[in-house]
């Protein structure tokens, strides 16, 4: 069995095309509502769930969290990849955490630009 790789931005790492599609998502999700992150996730039927920062008085998550909460309030039980695009270096502990719940353990994490680390 071959796997297709394809190049995300000017990335070092390659994805395969439903992952890339995950970058493009969360970049979408982080430049129209601008957020300091986007994510997306993709459940184990292969459907999408996209979300960006929230930042309420009153309410403050991640945008891994969100949308691990959007899956998760869909009847998602299983997720098999997420992507965070942020300008930090790595995940936040609890949007790994969330991730984890659901079988992801190491989120793929991205630039603005696309370029995944």
């Amino acid at each position: 069995m071959s796997v297709r790789t394809t190049r995300v931005s000017w990335s070092l790492v390659e994805l395969d095309p439903e992952d890339a599609k995950l970058v493009t998502l969360a970049r979408s999700a982080r430049a129209r509502t601008g957020a300091a992150e986007g994510a997306a996730v993709r459940d184990d039927m292969g459907r999408t769930y996209v979300a960006a920062t929230v930042a309420l008085p009153s309410l403050t998550l991640s945008a891994l969290q969100a949308a691990v909460a959007a899956a998760v309030s869909s009847g998602v039980q299983q997720l098999e990849a997420a992507v965070v695009v942020t300008e930090a270096d790595a995940v936040d502990p609890d949007g790994r955490a969330a991730a984890g719940d659901l079988g992801v353990e190491s989120p793929v994490v991205a630039d603005p630009s696309g370029a995944v680390r």
